[in-house]
């Protein structure tokens, strides 16, 4: 009998089990996550672009106070420890700095995601009318299954940049009084020679064509009539001709609001969760922060998706020019060496969501190793392709550290990889920030139907995950 105990004892010192998040909240840490989850699904729904999501995070600082970079500057304010300031790239990418009690200098504490998600993008020319309907030509942005897109509701978001230079914010499809559009699709009778394709092959990238009309003009005499009258449409609503195609921004996402999902109402199901819900949980993480020993930062890029590329994603200046900035404000005397000083001496949460186990798909996750949604938030020590390539690859020192942090803090979390070896990857911006020479891990939700036009997270795991966010900030 007492070796059956002490066996069992040595099992539970000894071994570990990752735990579901449900099984610890109480009653009242319950209501918190789905309070919190009603919070994110309100996000997600104002924030189906970089544009939108960008401009919801800095009027919500706002409201939070903080102030523009831009305005200590011309207004020659001097920073101080606790201050809260943001900083505007382009309206696609966001800064925001709680300035902490010690020196940029010896470093900061530092969440970045990205704002991006996939999606399909209107071509710089794309309304043309074929056989009486009115249609737009696209190309898809980001890693996208093409024939998930097809027989949905969709949306139009977007800015347009008129001949005269105003801008002007569009979105239809998103009010319940709105038309949604569609990408049509073959019916099954006639689909034999498409469904004989392979899945990447059956919707190719120039069929993913937008249906958005099909009255003609009244003057029988013109050509295009169908055409002509969506472009009356436009302009008679926005004052806008074809030509103003040409300098706009528009992308199709899919349309209405996010929901709650199973009976329990225990997942979140909408889209652009990848990686709005790392946004979302690191913005209300860091709204938290008041007066950190270190200078707190959340970052918010865009073109993840597409290899962090252009002037608002993770690869340009934009960050690394904002911390000169505040050196130089908050100096006596600026030095370059200052600047990166403060680079090299910082730690960073790269933001990020994952594959979460799904036991539709065991054959491409190592179940051993992948994260499980519910079970909190997930560190993944390395990302990138087969052979870890393109991977930041985190050392256990750091590793260490963050798994202190969580553990001191009663943080439920889990270690995940995406999928088995060799059957494919992925990258985040880890290794971007990681050339400064930053500690930088990825940490973030996992999910279902990753890149999918829905994605499904576990609202346990975006509670867990910001509170990881906030503890990482504190601690």
């Amino acid at each position: 009998m007492s070796n059956k105990s002490d066996g069992k004892k040595l099992q539970e010192k000894l071994t570990h089990k990752w735990r579901n998040v449900w099984d610890i909240l109480d009653k009242v840490e319950k209501e918190k996550a789905f309070a919190i989850n009603e919070e994110y699904k309100t996000f997600l729904d104002k924030s189906k672009t970089e544009r939108e999501g960008a401009m919801e995070i800095i009027k919500i600082a706002k409201e939070k106070g903080y102030i523009s970079i831009d305005e200590i500057r011309e207004k020659g304010i001097k920073p101080t420890p606790g201050m809260k300031i943001y900083a505007n790239n382009k309206d696609k990418a966001v800064a925001l700095f709680v300035l902490g009690k010690e020196k940029l200098e010896k470093g900061m504490n530092i969440i970045g995601s990205h704002l991006d998600a996939p999606r399909i993008d209107l071509k710089q020319f794309p309304l043309y009318e074929e056989s009486d309907f009115a249609l737009f030509k696209t190309h898809y942005y980001g890693g996208i299954k093409k024939y998930q897109w097809v027989t949905l509701p969709l949306a139009l978001h977007g800015v347009v940049v008129k001949s005269d230079g105003e801008k002007i914010n569009i979105v239809i499809g998103e009010d319940e009084n709105d038309p949604v559009f569609f990408i049509t699709d073959l019916l099954p009778h006639l689909a034999k020679d498409q469904m004989a394709k392979k899945m990447d092959e059956g919707i190719t990238g120039e069929g993913l064509n937008v249906l958005i009309g099909s009255i003609p003009y009244k003057d029988g005499e013109l050509k295009e009539r169908v055409k002509l009258n969506v472009l009356n449409i436009l302009n008679e609503k926005y004052g806008i001709t074809e030509e103003d195609f040409t300098t706009a921004e528009f992308e199709i996402v899919p349309a209405g609001k996010s929901r709650d999902v199973g009976i329990d109402r225990s997942m979140v199901g909408g889209y652009g969760q990848d990686d709005r819900v790392c946004v979302f949980t690191s913005l209300k993480a860091i709204l938290d922060v008041e007066l950190p020993n270190k200078t707190a930062v959340s970052l918010f890029v865009d073109k993840e998706e597409i290899g962090s590329v252009g002037n608002t994603s993770m690869e340009s200046m934009f960050f690394e020019n904002m911390v000169s900035e505040l050196i130089d404000l908050t100096e006596e005397k600026y030095s370059e060496l200052m600047v990166k000083r403060a680079l090299a001496s910082s730690c960073v949460l790269s933001a990020d969501t994952l594959a979460g186990f799904d036991p539709n798909y065991p054959e491409v996750l190592d179940k051993k190793n992948s994260p499980f949604i519910g079970n909190g938030i997930t560190l993944v020590k390395y990302t990138g392709v087969r052979g870890k390539g393109g991977s930041n690859d985190a050392n256990s020192e750091y590793l260490g550290k963050i798994r202190k942090i969580f553990n001191d803090n009663n943080i439920v979390w889990q270690m995940g990889e995406l999928g088995k070896v060799d059957q494919g990857g992925g990258g985040t911006i880890a290794y971007i920030l990681a050339k400064y020479g930053m500690e930088v891990v990825d940490c973030g939700v996992p999910l279902l139907s990753v890149h999918a036009p829905y994605e499904i997270a576990s609202k346990a795991d975006v509670y867990m995950t910001y509170k990881g966010y906030n503890v990482f900030y504190k601690n």
